[in-house]
């Protein structure tokens, strides 16, 4: 009997692992209007003879600590 229940528990298992690889937000949608706009940013960046390099990091001083007296 215990058999069959864990038989029946990775089955049941499974098919939700099947079923939720599907699942998607419900906020993910197709946008037609949206998609050209984006498009349409992405064409004009593109285009652009203007390059800007990349920013220097600002390098960090050490830290100074003061020296210790020997003993």
């Amino acid at each position: 009997m215990r058999r069959y229940f864990v038989i029946g528990l990775a089955l049941a298992a499974l098919c939700g692992a099947a079923a939720l690889a599907y699942a998607r937000p419900p906020t993910v949608m197709n946008s037609p209007g949206y998609d050209r706009r984006l498009q349409e940013s992405r064409s004009q960046l593109g285009s652009s003879p203007t390059a800007t390099a990349p920013a220097d990091a600002p390098v960090a001083k050490p830290k100074r600590s003061k020296k210790k007296p020997p003993n």
